[in-house]
Formats: C-alpha cells, structure tokens, sequence
C-alpha cells in the first residue's frame, strides 16, 4: 500500500452504522466502506462549497421556504453540472488508486450514489444555512 493510501484510509472516520452484508452488491459495499466515510471526512469542505453556491446564485436561498430549500438544494447537485461535478470531485479526490480504478468502472451509478448522498447530508444540516454567511 502507498503512503497517500496509508494515510488517506488512516484519516477516515468509521461508521459503524454502515452495514455491510452477504448480499450487498459490490457498489453498496464501496457506498458504505468507501464513499460515506470520505464525505463525512469532507462534511466542512461540503458545507462551506454549498454556502458559496448560495452566495453565486445571488442568495435566492433564503428567500424560500423550507419545502422550497430542501428543493434547491436537490436541483443545485443534480441539474447544475459545474457544481454537481465539483462536489463529485470533492469526493473522489480522496480515493485511493485501487478505489479510483474501481470508481472509474463504476462511475455512472456510483455518481448517482454520491449526489443521493450529498442531497441528503446537506438537507439534514439545513438548518446551517439559515443565515447569510
């Protein structure tokens, strides 16, 4: 193993409610053992990127309601593919190689994976958002 891989695997945190069965496909088992610790790992750097994208599209963020922010933030990681792809990069760039390799044959679904995840991990901290940075 690499040193960038030592140290990347060493840096994530562990979540234990992650599970990993017999009959998990291989793409959940990278979601669970790879993708979640690397964005919990990378929460600030999300936040703070999702902060800044309010600010771009001019705060109109918190003009809206509740229902409507939960919304904005769905169409911010799946419809504006500039930001989509800089938060995919966000992730992927602390991969290892072997985990990259497999990510790159995967990529289609695992992207799919990973703005699920982010839409989900920004909408549960919402309430961050509350105010003008």
């Amino acid at each position: 193993m690499s040193q960038r891989a030592s140290h990347l695997l060493n840096c994530r945190p562990t979540i234990t409610a992650a599970k990993v069965l017999e009959n998990t496909t291989v793409q959940e088992q990278f979601q669970n053992n790879t993708l979640r610790p690397v964005i919990k790992l990378q929460n600030d750097v999300l936040l703070v990127s999702f902060q800044k994208y309010i600010i771009r599209t001019k705060n109109t963020f918190y003009k809206l309601s509740l229902e409507e922010r939960m919304l904005f933030i769905e169409k911010a990681l799946q419809k504006d593919m500039r930001y989509r792809n800089l938060m995919i990069g966000i992730i992927i760039g602390l991969l290892t190689l072997e985990e990259f390799e497999f990510y790159y044959e995967h990529n289609a679904t695992l992207n799919k994976r990973i703005i699920s995840m982010l839409v989900k991990r920004l909408q549960d901290q919402i309430q961050i958002f509350d105010q003008p940075a």
